[in-house]
């Protein structure tokens, strides 16, 4: 709780639905403004972001030091990007420092630094109403729960977004991501030399494969102990081939995403032979080390609105980019700033008014440039897109565009 001065008003009160990145960066920095804040994940165990990689931008290390939580440790400092063709030659390379980590590295140090009593696991939001004054959210368990202000930061699936714009919902990229976190001390040694250290591309026709180095389990960043975050993105048509990746073993078609331990066989199969004739010899070796890799079907979704009277939505409840990007965390983490300063100096409706104005059209840019730099993966493009895929999709485009967010300033 955030402590009461004698004779001050009571502090404002803030629900924060979700408890992901989004959730976290709001809760902790409505807090640091006086707010006193409760977050509500629906998931019952300890999140975690299995199979996920992050590019952390500067500004990721700005806000936390921001929050008084130190990013010295963040990630694995890497400063070359290199494109190998199908035979292994280095086709082009670029220099460009970069901190590299892995998912549970940052939610973990956010975790830790948000009260453990006011963050309650299991418990889904069924629904809310607001009045002039507050907003009521009626929960899972039974329990309801009043504040001045409540806050959507449950992702893609974000039962907020739901409510407020119930038409509004992801729409598929036409391609998929093949995801895994491999362990370093996995990699035979010629192949970490020749890799390990360094963000690598390969680019057979209309795809796109790449690792990085990421803290290991527990947050491990010595060198021996830390992973190596691999994504190879193929195109996939909605109608036929994602089908077949979502269905299990059982037959059952899964919406969204399927659960990595369902994935069948003969899917990851075909996976690991297009490996064997599609990347260069040196990223064949680490497809081969891929063991119960993440199938990550690739969404576009951009919101017409993120203000609803006292309610709003933020991060990926409100925008979801192709990862192209690399801006999905920096993104979370500017949205709760600019909510946060909003509403800690004027009243909420007014306030997060300013927020959505502030926001909106930095989310629809993100959405923008990440379909220009993935047009050239997708199953079906149009003309448009064509043009887009012939500009993107070149090895020198590609090492210097990809999860950069200098397009931002321009």
């Amino acid at each position: 709780m955030v402590d009461a001065v004698p004779g001050a008003a009571a502090p404002k009160r803030a629900i924060v639905i979700g408890g992901s990145m989004s959730g976290l960066f709001a809760g902790l920095m409505l807090r640091q403004r006086g707010f006193d804040v409760q977050i509500y994940e629906r998931v019952d165990s300890e999140l975690a972001g299995r199979g996920a990689g992050i590019v952390a931008q500067p500004v990721v290390s700005d806000m936390l030091r921001a929050l008084g939580i130190d990013p010295v440790d963040l990630g694995v400092k890497m400063s070359t990007r290199r494109v190998l063709d199908v035979d292994g030659r280095i086709v082009c390379e670029h220099q460009r420092p970069q901190t590299l980590t892995a998912w549970e590295r940052l939610y973990r140090m956010l975790r830790d630094a948000f009260p453990a009593d006011l963050y309650k696991r299991g418990v889904g939001l069924k629904g809310f109403e607001q009045s002039s004054r507050s907003v009521t959210a009626h929960f899972s368990d039974g329990s309801t729960a009043e504040a001045e202000l409540l806050i959507g930061a449950d992702g893609i699936r974000s039962t907020v977004r739901q409510q407020v714009l119930p038409e509004l919902g992801p729409l598929y990229a036409g391609y998929v991501a093949w995801r895994a976190l491999v362990a370093e001390g996995a990699f035979p040694p010629d192949i970490h030399r020749e890799v390990f250290e360094f963000l690598t591309f390969c680019l057979p026709p209309g795809e796109q494969f790449l690792g990085y180095p990421v803290a290991g389990p527990d947050n491990d960043l010595r060198p021996g102990h830390r992973r190596y975050n691999v994504v190879w993105y193929r195109p996939a048509d909605e109608r036929t081939e994602l089908q077949w990746l979502l269905t299990d073993e059982r037959g059952t078609t899964h919406t969204i995403s399927i659960p990595p331990p369902l994935i069948r066989r003969d899917a990851i199969a075909a996976m690991r032979a297009a490996a064997e004739r599609l990347i260069a010899p040196q990223m064949r070796a680490v497809a081969r080390l891929m063991d119960e890799p993440v199938l990550q079907p690739i969404y576009d979704l951009a919101t017409p609105r993120m203000a609803f009277g006292r309610v709003a939505i933020v991060g990926d409840a409100a925008f979801v980019a192709r990862p192209h990007v690399g801006a999905g965390v920096s993104k979370a983490a500017e949205d709760a700033e600019a909510l946060a300063n909003a509403v800690a100096i004027e009243d909420i409706e007014p306030a997060l008014r300013r927020f959505e104005s502030e926001r909106l059209a930095v989310g629809h840019r993100i959405i923008e440039w990440a379909r220009h730099l993935g047009a050239y993966l997708q199953a079906t493009r149009t003309l448009e897109e064509q043009a887009r895929s012939a500009r993107h999709s070149t090895a020198e485009a590609v090492i210097r565009e990809t999860a950069l967010l200098d397009f931002l300033e321009t």
